[in-house]
């Protein structure tokens, strides 16, 4: 199999190394090699944060290269605007709608961009935009959100069984938060 891309992009805080860590929990357990990469940035100062997951029959790097990732997973919708030059032709973007202003917006140096899904939509990308925090805060827990994002991705890996899914998230989410993300990830791929 050739090797296939996915970058997640959020903002610090937002849970997208546990979702890369899920992902490749996911695609050893499916008996590919992977390869992860995180870029930290400002993360914790709720900064832009991106990882890169890479998985096939033999990984030679772990970065992803402008048009080459087969899946932008965004946190939040700006982000997913940021680094749409990485979507290789014929990706797709899952994202979620939320928009978190960016320091420029806070300090008013900038507005927030106005009707980016539409944009996305008027570019031609294939993007499955929707709110990812209200399912999040139906589950339980509003910082559930990356879950739900997995769970929606979920849905477009049809030769991978659901099952496989909640066995890799069960690897990485602690027990005691299990049940929140079993219910986020069933939102996000609106099993109910």
């Amino acid at each position: 199999m050739e090797t296939k891309n996915i970058v997640i992009v959020g903002v610090g805080g937002q849970g997208s190394l546990l979702a890369s860590r899920f992902l490749g929990t996911l695609f050893i357990n499916a008996g590919y090699d992977v390869k992860l990469s995180e870029v930290h940035g400002m993360s914790q100062r709720g900064g832009s944060v991106i990882t890169y997951v890479r998985y096939g029959d033999h990984v030679n790097a772990p970065l992803v290269d402008k048009g080459e990732a087969d899946y932008i997973i965004s946190f939040e919708l700006l982000e997913a605007c940021r680094y749409l030059p990485l979507l290789k032709k014929g990706g797709k973007i899952v994202t979620n709608s939320q928009q978190i202003d960016p320091m420029p917006v806070i300090t008013g140096a900038m507005d927030y961009p106005e009707d980016l899904a539409g944009k996305l939509a008027q570019a031609g990308v294939d993007a499955d935009v929707f709110d990812c925090l209200t399912l999040a805060e139906k589950a339980g827990a509003a910082v559930a959100v990356n879950i739900v994002l997995l769970g929606r991705l979920s849905r477009y890996f049809t030769d991978i069984p659901v099952d496989k899914w909640y066995e890799a998230l069960e690897a990485v989410v602690p027990a005691r938060f299990l049940e929140i993300n079993k219910k986020a990830f069933a939102l996000g791929r609106g099993d109910q």
